[in-house]
């Protein structure tokens, strides 16, 4: 365990724990039924395996079924878009430029994908509302055009053509939520070419504004959004794989943030989650680590 103490509002104390191989650490909503719940994970090849597990038993996972996206699926959201109360599948396929949406027939099934054109190389997805329309709209953060793709829902779970707004260079990670308190969602990525995150706020009728950025560790690869501190202000927490360090960000209460506070962690973050892990409502850092063949978690020392 090591110990950060020098501010104890914003410090946490970092605990690995062994595993045998990570890559990437992803929440993912599953939706439960009398018996049965699904929770998808992807493959390179173009294929997206759905899982079903057995709540009625043992908790284990049984035979995938297989669902075609586009090329290299990077990234997974799953969301009602169609506002049947069935949520549906979204891929950011990094290998074809585009996303694949997959309605979810009511049974367990989804229907074969619809594709809809990104940036290049698009390797993360967030499935949000960004303009207030009740409509669950797509962002995609795109490494190889370095830009992000709006694509808004037109209601019946089909979506417009994108629009993309600049970050900064190979935006590997995406989140939308409100960083200013205005009631609209906003866009921050963490830009692995860049050593930074940026941060878009939304105007209000589903257009943001121009970019925002702020330094970070050496190649973030993940980015969170949660109030860390209590005081009711998202907070920015990257993954940074080439420092082998989790960035926070705290924020200002206007849309703008300090600049970063630094813990380490184990070799090579790539993906951050923040969670209450020991129920001391104070969200805490866990990070999956590629190069550390482990999990690591920093328990939030907030007093």
């Amino acid at each position: 365990m090591y110990a950060y103490e020098t501010d104890c509002s914003v410090a946490f104390n970092y605990v690995s724990v062994a595993a045998l191989y990570r890559l990437q650490l992803r929440i993912v909503p599953m939706v439960m039924n009398a018996r049965n719940g699904y929770s998808p994970k992807m493959n390179h090849n173009g294929l997206l395996r759905r899982l079903l597990i057995s709540t009625m038993s043992n908790n284990t996972f049984v035979t995938a079924l297989p669902y075609a996206t586009g090329s290299s699926p990077y990234s997974v959201a799953v969301v009602d878009v169609n506002n049947d109360n069935k949520p549906d599948i979204v891929t950011a396929n990094y290998g074809a430029n585009n996303v694949s949406v997959l309605l979810n027939n009511g049974n367990g099934t989804f229907s074969s994908q619809t594709t809809y054109a990104t940036g290049t190389q698009p390797i993360s997805v967030a499935v949000v509302d960004v303009n207030n329309d009740n409509k669950s709209d797509i962002v995609t953060a795109n490494a190889g055009s370095t830009t992000v793709s709006v694509l808004l829902n037109n209601g019946n779970g089909t979506f417009y053509a994108q629009t993309t707004y600049a970050t900064g260079t190979q935006p590997y990670s995406v989140a939308v939520v409100d960083v200013n308190n205005d009631n609209k969602p906003d866009i921050v990525t963490a830009n692995f070419g860049a050593l930074s995150v940026s941060v878009l706020l939304n105007t209000g009728n589903g257009t943001f504004s121009s970019q925002t950025t702020y330094a970070t560790g050496y190649q973030p690869r993940s980015v969170a959004v949660v109030d860390v501190n209590n005081d009711n202000k998202p907070d920015i927490v990257t993954a940074n794989a080439g420092t082998s360090t989790v960035s926070v960000l705290l924020n200002n209460g206007d849309g703008t943030f300090s600049s970063q506070i630094t813990y380490a962690t184990a070799l090579q973050p790539y993906s951050v989650a923040v969670v209450d892990v020991n129920n001391d409502n104070k969200p805490d850092i866990v990070t999956a680590n590629y190069g550390g063949n482990g999990v690591g978690v920093s328990v939030h020392c907030y007093v």
